[in-house]
């Protein structure tokens, strides 16, 4: 979404509770975060819905209760165009403290809210906006538990999706065509495949680089890190300049190269570096790695096969229709599509962005045969 898939999310966040409720929201999470049912966060087994929780007033998605802080992502994954709306609550006499770049140290209890929403007409992205599915990650004392709970059409609860569910979305696009989308909500061992640090589920988004930056309802405003610490929410993190950041990757008054590593790490490289589910592939798309190699440039797959689309390079420098990144970002056969889970649609501004880089790196080595 160029020039909007951090917009769009950020309108919804204002919609979705607004400045106010996040001034309200971090404040109260250093109150106690009133209403937040924590002692049934922490039980074994997820609540068969998410009003059980009591983490949205009424139970109505588009109003989070007093102690969800929201946040928002430099750059965030694509799901076939959903708006999203993060928060992040922390229990009462706890802190989130700072653990340098990546993610934070997240205390017992803590959890991470994420809604999935979708408006009528992606045009007119604060009308007729309608949830879809919201996520949770709670961090229990045994680690992190990921459950999924879908909308009803009134938009009132949601109910738990162990299995996972398809569902379909009708929408206008920004062409002014109709859209239909065959939305997926994962279940628990997709959950478990994009999530996974060394076989143990963990977050993905809210590394202190990606929260550096203002949030998305507010252009230009305070930087999250620097609001995240005045709330008492976090403890231990340095001033914002001193942390390494995400680039916005639709922002095109930054670098090509670091937009499209942030666009790389943000969809990708969760499962592609040495922890992740893909680690025995050899392609490392995190935003810390360094060799250019290991990134794909030159870089022969591990397995050919019908995947590769009979390309020879992940990245063939200069060659974006022959590069294997390129052709699998472009499909949605499934077998071929990358990435696998999380979208049934081209992500067209990602993949316009990912081959313009691949064009623009002509000037390199020529790779290795």
């Amino acid at each position: 979404m160029t020039g909007t898939g951090a917009g769009l999310a950020g309108l919804l966040n204002g919609l979705l509770g607004g400045l106010a409720a996040a001034v309200m929201g971090g404040l109260a999470a250093l109150s106690g975060g009133e209403g937040i049912d924590t002692a049934r966060l922490m039980q074994p087994d997820p609540a068969p819905t998410l009003s059980a929780y009591h983490l949205f007033v009424g139970g109505e998605a588009r109003t989070p209760a007093p102690g969800l802080v929201p946040y928002s992502l430099n750059t965030p994954l694509f799901t076939d165009y959903a708006l999203k709306s993060r928060w992040l609550y922390v229990p009462p006499g706890t802190q989130l403290r700072y653990a340098g770049a990546g993610l934070p140290d997240f205390p017992v209890g803590s959890v991470l809210v994420k809604t999935f929403s979708y408006p009528a007409d992606l045009r007119r992205p604060t009308v007729g906006v309608h949830p879809v599915e919201t996520r949770l990650l709670i961090r229990k004392p045994d680690g992190w538990a990921a459950s999924t709970y879908v909308w009803n059409a009134a938009g009132t609860d949601a109910v738990l999706k162990r299995a996972g569910a398809r569902l379909p979305v009708h929408v206008i696009d920004r062409a002014g065509q109709a859209l239909d989308i065959d939305y997926g909500v994962p279940n628990v061992n997709q959950c478990k495949t994009c999530h996974s640090v060394e076989g143990r589920l963990s977050p993905i988004g809210p590394k202190a680089r990606n929260l550096n930056g203002p949030l998305e309802a507010v252009p230009g405003g305070e930087n999250q890190l620097a609001r995240l610490s005045r709330l008492g929410v976090l403890a231990g993190a340095p001033a914002p300049a001193a942390v390494p950041r995400t680039a916005v990757w639709d922002d095109p008054a930054e670098p090509l190269a670091d937009r499209v590593r942030a666009y790389l790490d943000g969809n990708c490289g969760h499962c592609h570096n040495p922890q992740g589910f893909a680690s025995n592939s050899g392609l490392y798309l995190e935003l810390e790695q360094k060799d250019m190699s290991a990134v794909g440039v030159g870089k022969r797959p591990v397995a050919a096969g019908r995947a590769s689309g009979g390309l020879s390079f992940a990245i063939a420098p200069g060659d974006p229709d022959h590069s294997i990144l390129v052709y699998r970002m472009a499909s949605t056969e499934p077998g071929v599509m990358m990435p696998q889970l999380g979208r049934s649609l081209v992500h067209a501004e990602g993949l316009a962005l990912v081959r313009a880089y691949v064009a623009s790196l002509r000037d390199d080595p020529a790779p290795r045969h």
